[in-house]
């Protein structure tokens, strides 16, 4: 193992859920990760320090350093389950890195026996979405009914390009060790964090485990941003537009 591990606490974790949320697309996976872990009162209890980070410290408000690094965060599910979010501000900096990194998170968690691994993210298509779509990949095609009842879609091939990062190798990883594992891949544009998608995906993720209670007010309010924002690009659009006709007129 190449990363540092150190651990604050070591819960009892008995089959637990790995859960990935961190930036990538539109940052989708890891505002959608983030949220669920707060909802569910998540409690940070490791961190994983790699030379495929950032080679920096980051001073917070006291001005005090802390080395970049990911997460390991443990939370119960509503019908008892255990659930470890993988969270923090980077992923590796290289194919080489990303692949140790998660290589590294699932010699970490198999131990525990893990029973399901999601992956979040984005998908993005360059477009600003009316309607994000939350589309799904999974281990297994078996896996696909539960998920298309809580609004996943799943598209034959796509994304053609794969799923890079964290997002994709984790899942390969538990699939070649056995353990289910499923992406959520919100619809994005890509070109800013994108609250709407990710309250698509937390949507589906509230869904798939049962979680009543979530607030979501928060996650709306930004998303309604997005949709302020989409209205203005197209303006701006149907404007240059407008001045490009009277152009070719004139």
């Amino acid at each position: 193992m190449e990363s540092i591990i150190r651990f604050d606490s070591k819960p009892v974790l008995r089959d637990p859920i790995l859960i990935e949320a961190l930036p990538g697309i539109g940052n989708v996976g890891k505002i959608a990760g983030d949220f669920l872990a707060d909802t569910l009162k998540a409690t940070g209890f490791a961190r994983i320090y790699s030379m495929n980070f950032p080679a920096q410290v980051v001073p917070d408000e006291d001005c005090v350093v802390s080395m970049a690094c990911n997460e390991l965060w443990h939370a119960k599910l509503p019908d008892g389950r255990d659930a470890v979010f993988l969270r923090g501000g980077y992923q590796a900096s290289s194919p080489e890195g990303q692949f140790v990194l998660a290589q590294d998170v699932t010699d970490i968690i198999m131990p525990y026996g893990p029973s399901l691994v999601v992956t979040l993210g984005g998908y993005g298509t360059g477009l600003m979405a009316d309607v994000p779509h939350v589309y799904g990949a999974v281990t297994r095609k078996e896996l696909k009914p539960d998920l298309e009842k809580a609004g996943t879609v799943f598209n034959p091939g796509q994304p053609q390009a794969g799923i890079i990062g964290a997002a994709g190798l984790l899942l390969g990883f538990a699939q070649m060790n056995g353990v289910d594992g499923f992406c959520l891949m919100g619809e994005t544009s890509g070109y800013f964090e994108d609250h709407k998608s990710a309250l698509a995906v937390v949507k589906v993720l509230l869904s798939y485990f049962s979680i009543a209670d979530a607030d979501t007010k928060g996650l709306e309010e930004k998303a309604k941003k997005i949709d302020e924002l989409s209205e203005q690009v197209k303006a701006a659009g149907s404007a240059d537009s407008s001045r490009d006709d009277l152009g070719y007129i004139g």
